[in-house]
């Protein structure tokens, strides 16, 4: 398919200055904003110093890292709504609850009107302030597909941003909206989206290209078993029994890996350490659209990644496992013969004169 090629323009780039409004009174926990603190590649600071070559200005509302408290935190808000912050990048963290099963009273909300003095819902915000915004971001697992606070017979009747906008929902911008999974999401995966995002809009970059799930290709491309430091183990069919053990391939403990669209096996957690597999801990699913109700109980093996395993486990793994380390032995764990110490040189060499 072709393609048209993209053109930065350089006089947007001098004239932008992007903010993004930062919404944590979904259901859920302000994790993916304090997660994001640690951002290393780029940092939260890279961005709102625009120390990255190109950079246009952004300016930050969130209410988990801002000074401005009350009414003067909140006139962000307003001024987004009546068009002053344009343009502007709207980031929900936290599940969208359904206010119309809310009986007499309300599942979340941020500020109050000042007509009427009643809190203004969630719901109201992103009815106000989604179809003027340049682009929207659901941040999380809770804001990108439900979550947790969307599990069954929750009383809520929670549901990812997604699910209440339209899957088939464009910003000003058009743009759907871009989803970050992750409980909580990797911070370098949010600042980086965030950068991919201002960069667009400056007109520095192309428009981020996103899965069917509207996660970012680039991030969420191969599941945690392509990437996962264990995944030979598996192959040699040498799976782990008991936590804390040794290195060996974790899916018969309940690991969700095979099936996990997640890159924190590669990237790491903060500064290229940590994530889930890579410190002896089992995927749990967390980024995906099902996640927590088709993968529980998560400590437990899931039957087809169970009965991979056995197939592996008891036919071409131990043959795999056997003739690798028999050729490492015997071939690639022993020097060249010619490295001895004697008097005749024994490596080959000819002179060409």
């Amino acid at each position: 398919m072709a393609t048209t090629e993209f053109v930065p323009d350089q006089a947007k780039t001098e004239e932008i200055t992007a903010h993004v409004i930062w919404m944590t009174t979904g259901l859920s926990c302000d994790g993916d904003s304090v997660a994001m603190t640690s951002a290393v590649n780029p940092s939260l600071e890279d961005i709102v110093t625009q120390a990255i070559p190109g950079m246009p200005k952004v300016v930050v509302h969130n209410p988990v890292l801002a000074y401005e408290v009350g009414a003067e935190f909140m006139q962000a808000w307003y001024d987004a709504e009546a068009g002053k912050l344009d343009p502007f990048v709207l980031v929900v963290e936290g599940s969208i609850p359904n206010e119309q099963i809310n009986g007499d009273g309300y599942w979340a909300g941020m500020g109050d009107d000042p007509d009427t003095g009643q809190p203004i819902t969630t719901n109201e915000w992103v009815d106000r302030l989604a179809p003027k915004a340049a682009a929207v971001v659901a941040l999380g697992t809770c804001a990108t597909y439900g979550g947790i606070p969307a599990m069954k017979n929750n009383p809520t009747g929670a549901m990812g941003l997604p699910d209440y906008l339209g899957w088939n929902w464009k910003s000003t911008a058009n743009l759907p909206v871009v989803c970050i999974p992750g409980c909580p999401a990797q911070p370098d995966n949010t600042t980086e989206t965030l950068l991919y995002l201002a960069l667009h809009l400056a007109g520095r970059a192309p428009a981020p290209e996103l899965d069917e799930a509207l996660r970012p290709k680039w991030l969420f491309g191969r599941t945690v078993r392509e990437g996962c430091n264990r995944a030979g183990f598996a192959e040699q069919g040498d799976f782990a029994t008991e936590y804390g053990s040794d290195h060996r391939c974790l899916v018969k403990l309940g690991c969700k890996g095979p099936v996990v669209k997640c890159n924190v096996p590669v990237r790491g957690w903060q500064s290229g350490v940590g994530g889930c597999p890579n410190v002896g801990g089992i995927c749990m699913a967390c980024t995906m659209p099902g996640f927590p109700d088709k993968y529980m109980p998560f400590m437990d093996e899931d039957k087809w990644g169970g009965a991979a395993a056995s197939i592996m486990k008891f036919s071409y793994g131990p043959i795999v496992r056997y003739m690798r380390h028999r050729h490492i032995r015997n071939e690639f764990d022993k020097e060249p013969e010619w490295r001895r110490k004697g008097a005749a040189l024994t490596t080959g060499y000819q002179k060409r004169w």
